[in-house]
């Protein structure tokens, strides 16, 4: 990769990556937008932040394993896997949300939890920061640290909220918490995170080689 020409061209970089991965359709994002109609704007809010957690040690493990395996598609299958489990069941939950939850007493959202679950058991994130995010930052020129930090803030910032925005902009939106139009809402949510769970499954069969 050639080295990026200054610290603030870095900047720009992270940021338009941000912007791209914060509004791509995924689970995290999808994450957001139904614990943002079930719990409100704050705990859609909290799903969004769980990248400033799980990245460091997701960057970390990605380097180490860089290093130590040859092979990483064994590594990504298993998390695919455990990612598709996990997404099947929060794809459970949210179809079976009615409209009535709204009015009963509702358990602790525990939303960064999940969040944090969610981008640990998705392979993106490693994929991502082993083939784009780590040449980038080895790529500065001049001022490393200063070039390595503005893209990570960039990055980060545009990422994070890019969710919050939308997050804000469905929270607002009050039709979408009414009646027969939330629950379908939430049921269409259900699906889409069934569907990146066999997604995720699918990405695994291939990495193993079963198809």
């Amino acid at each position: 990769m050639p080295i990026l020409s200054s610290p603030l061209s870095s900047g720009f970089s992270g940021a338009l990556l941000g912007l791209t991965a914060g509004l791509a359709p995924g689970p995290m994002l999808t994450l957001v937008l139904s614990h943002t109609l079930r719990y409100r704007i704050r705990e859609g809010c909290k799903v969004a932040l769980a990248p400033l957690l799980t990245d460091p040690p997701i960057i970390l493990a990605t380097i180490f394993l860089s290093f130590q395996v040859r092979d990483m598609q064994p590594v990504l299958a298993v998390l695919s896997l455990f990612g598709a489990v996990y997404l099947l069941y929060l794809g459970f939950e949210t179809l079976h949300i009615s409209a009535r939850v709204l009015q009963a007493p509702q358990s602790r959202p525990q939303s960064l939890l999940k969040g944090i679950i969610t981008n640990f058991l998705n392979p993106h994130p490693y994929l991502f920061w082993l083939t784009v995010g780590a040449p980038i930052l080895s790529a500065q020129g001049t001022h490393p640290v200063f070039g390595a930090g503005l893209f990570l803030l960039g990055f980060y910032v545009c990422l994070i909220g890019a969710k919050m925005v939308l997050a804000w902009v469905v929270g607002s939106s009050r039709f979408l918490v009414k009646g027969r139009i939330y629950t379908w809402t939430m049921r269409f949510l259900g699906v889409v995170l069934w569907g990146f769970a066999l997604s995720l499954a699918f990405q695994a069969g291939r990495l193993l080689g079963i198809w």
